[in-house]
């Protein structure tokens, strides 16, 4: 089988027509230039050049072959250099899962800065509830993930990456949106509430079923939903109020408007990002992808 050394040798005096001119810009003597030459064309079985005392010609299979040889050298080029970029995480692939309320405002930043910052990385996103998330770390079909607690670290590692104040949605024309002063969590007394399922929603559940508790606050719960944009459909459908993350009220909709409320300290909306203890040796990429997820998240 020919050599890539053998390639350069004919794409130089291919180029040049000239064994002399070809030999000085690869840096070598013209007999050892000869020699790869002939060597390449026995391995083809066909001469590649017509050579006399003043000229040197393409033979037909010389003038086929050069462009094939002159994309085996250049794709040489562009192998060697995704190795090398993959080995220090600038190339490479990161399959990234994330719960719905990523979708707001980390997730279109870490995607515009990972274009910018880190153009040779495949990043492929897959919307996941948390606890899929957690199982497709362990089985390797996702590199990282952006989930809501609780959850079941065992063999992960996290870390919190967004946390932001609740905000309030409601219809337009709630008598609360013409509220001067500021709203308080006892202004949602008796109000009809739409609430988070126990279930997939069991994060936000708990947090605000525990804060209505300790503050003595009942709003009269309207639906229990899975998601928070099923929740601000209905807010804007007038159906009742609700708490969402601050960044998910950036969704604003024709008969619904956001107001900010006075929670205590404590009630935030977090997010986590995990992935496996053992992938930023196996992926460079990940590491890379990890780090910037972090600073676009704006906790470091």
């Amino acid at each position: 089988m020919f050599q890539l050394s053998q390639l350069r040798c004919f794409v130089e005096v291919a180029t040049e027509l000239h064994f002399g001119r070809a030999a000085e810009r690869l840096n070598m003597t013209q007999p050892p230039l000869s020699r790869q030459i002939r060597q390449l064309e026995h391995e083809l079985g066909t001469p590649l050049l017509e050579r006399t005392r003043r000229s040197v010609r393409l033979t037909a299979a010389g003038r086929a072959f050069l462009p094939e040889a002159r994309d085996i050298l250049q794709r040489c080029v562009t192998a060697t250099s995704k190795a090398r970029y993959a080995l220090q995480g600038e190339a490479g692939r990161v399959v990234l899962g994330y719960s719905a309320g990523a979708n707001y405002d980390l997730l279109p930043r870490v995607v515009a800065a990972a274009q910018q910052q880190l153009p040779n990385i495949d990043l492929e996103l897959r919307e996941m509830v948390s606890d899929d998330q957690l199982e497709a770390l362990r089985t390797e079909r996702i590199d990282l993930g952006l989930i809501r607690l609780p959850a079941d670290l065992q063999g992960l590692e996290m870390t919190c990456v967004v946390r932001e104040p609740m905000s309030l949605v409601l219809p337009r024309a709630h008598p609360l949106t013409r509220r001067r002063r500021g709203l308080r969590l006892s202004d949602l007394h008796d109000e009809p509430f739409i609430m988070y399922q126990p279930g997939d929603g069991r994060y936000f559940h708990e947090m605000l079923q525990a804060l209505f508790h300790e503050t003595g606050v009942a709003p009269r719960f309207m639906q229990h939903v899975r998601h928070t944009h099923s929740m601000i459909a209905l807010v804007n459908a007038g159906i009742g109020l609700a708490l969402v993350p601050a960044s998910t009220a950036l969704m604003r909709l024709d008969n619904m408007t956001v107001r900010d409320i006075d929670l205590p300290d404590h009630i935030r909306a977090e997010m986590h990002l995990v992935w496996r203890r053992s992938a930023s040796i196996a992926n460079p990429a990940m590491e890379r992808m990890r780090a910037l997820l972090i600073e676009q998240g704006g906790l470091s």
